[in-house]
């Protein structure tokens, strides 16, 4: 599945991608969120790690 807008950006592209994040970001649901990344995903949050879509998932919920 392909979201627009995707690459090479133009200016109004980037802006419209950082846009579309910090929306998703403020809405404050975890399971939207979560699907912004991939399944095999590996986060990092100060002391700790997090491996995969659910484990992101549950830390922010």
């Amino acid at each position: 599945m392909t979201r627009p807008p995707v690459p090479p950006f133009s200016f109004d592209d980037a802006v419209t991608k950082v846009r579309m994040a910090e929306d998703g970001w403020n809405e404050r649901d975890p399971t939207k969120v979560a699907l912004a990344y991939r399944p095999d995903t590996h986060w990092r949050n100060r002391s700790q790690f997090l491996n995969g879509r659910a484990e992101v998932e549950a830390f922010l919920t």
